[in-house]
């Protein structure tokens, strides 16, 4: 069985709405608002290396698609299996993508996947995997931005009550703080 991580840029005030470009007011705010620092990053890259399959709701799948399988720096990304939990999406483009119906679904490529898999950005599927209990690990950037306003990570629309313990933390030059949470159970 793998480990279910959902990984985020996200503002001071939980924000993780647009954090590269989007609707959002302040689409764009990690590049545009914080200086870069590529140690911050680090994570990033690691990710991607440990990671056995990647997973997107609908979103997040319609944003990377036409973006990411032209990227040199997301080969491993391109590489892997990927989930998307939709009920819409009937055809992906993006090679290796299967696509899911439900968050049940998930549970069971989770039970089958030897490895981790990540989510990304994704507001709405994380909170549902929250609430179902398969969420075993948050990988947080925290940028020095308040942006008032955006979906969160974290808010009342979903019923999740958890605690979690601290496993790695680090803050950057340009303000930014990875915070690594395990789950506990």
């Amino acid at each position: 069985m793998g480990q279910l991580i959902v990984t985020e840029f996200i503002s001071l005030d939980g924000v993780i709405d647009s954090p590269g470009g989007g609707p959002h007011p302040h689409a764009g705010w990690t590049f545009h608002d914080v200086p870069f620092d590529e140690a911050a990053y680090e994570i990033k890259d690691r990710e991607q290396r440990e990671a056995a399959a990647l997973l997107l709701g609908r979103v997040s799948y319609d944003e990377f698609a036409p973006v990411w399988p032209a990227m040199e720096e997301f080969a491993e990304y391109n590489a892997m299996p990927k989930y998307v939990v939709s009920t819409t999406l009937s055809d992906p483009e993006w090679e290796n993508t299967t696509v899911l119906g439900s968050v049940d679904e998930v549970a069971r490529v989770k039970d089958d996947t030897d490895g981790n898999l990540l989510l990304h950005g994704s507001a709405t599927l994380a909170k549902s995997l929250a609430a179902a209990d398969l969420v075993d690990r948050y990988h947080l950037l925290v940028f020095p931005v308040v942006l008032g306003r955006g979906r969160r990570l974290f808010d009342d629309t979903v019923d999740t009550h958890g605690t979690l313990r601290l496993a790695e933390h680090e803050a950057y030059s340009n303000g930014i703080v990875k915070s690594v949470y395990d789950v506990v159970r």
